[in-house]
């Protein structure tokens, strides 16, 4: 199974892309990890992408598309993959449909974890860390026992500043409008699967657990 793992920030795409990895033995490939292994083998696609981030300009589509092919014919990707983070764009899921059809290879799903904007919001905006312990706790999900206080050490929690309001606020807008076309290109394609991030942790596996078995029998 060929699958492209997609959500908002705070839709819990880690949690459900380690339980996909886990019972489905496929490799879960995010853009920065492919990266980074370019990098550190010092790959020529490599080398060429460090030389833009060190810049701090944008990778190029082609070098971008490269890294992903040559990991993508990596031999831990015969019996699939789950990729995380790529495509980006449209030109780039145009690419990734090329670069597999060449490889005789298709996406079989889309799968978009969809959480309505007001909730990912109160999932991110809720957040606070311990800067002693490193403990994390979140104001509806798992407060801590005496408010704004660790419950180990007692520290002050403090925000990240990617989880204060106003940064979470731009970064949801920002991310919507980068996924509605692609959202769009693979709904055309009819291999996009929404699935309500909503439920349950258990219950969104599930789902897709669901949709994935359906694919195999």
């Amino acid at each position: 199974m060929n699958l492209i793992l997609m959500g908002l920030p705070g839709a819990g795409k880690g949690t459900q892309a380690d339980k996909i990895v886990d019972k489905y033995k496929i490799p879960h490939i995010s853009t920065g990890d492919m990266f980074r292994a370019a990098i550190k083998n010092g790959t020529e696609l490599g080398l060429k992408a460090k030389a833009f981030m060190d810049e701090g300009s944008l990778v190029p589509d082609e070098v971008t598309i490269g890294i992903v092919r040559e990991r993508l014919s990596k031999e831990d990707c015969n019996n699939g993959f789950l990729l995380d983070g790529f495509p980006r764009t449209v030109a780039q899921a145009t690419a990734l449909d090329e670069m597999l059809n060449g490889l005789g290879r298709q996406i079989n799903h889309v799968l978009y974890i969809k959480v309505p904007q007001e909730d990912l919001f109160k999932r991110l905006t809720g957040r606070w860390i311990c800067p002693t312990c490193g403990s994390s706790y979140h104001e509806i999900y798992n407060p801590p026992k005496v408010q704004g206080k660790c419950d180990k050490d007692g520290s002050e929690l403090i925000q990240r500043d990617d989880d204060k309001p106003e940064t979470v606020g731009k970064r949801l807008e920002v991310n919507l409008e980068q996924v509605k076309p692609l959202v769009n290109f693979y709904e055309s394609k009819g291999n996009l699967r929404n699935l309500d991030g909503n439920k349950e942790i258990n219950e969104v596996f599930e789902d897709i657990d669901e949709v994935l078995i359906g694919s195999n029998q």
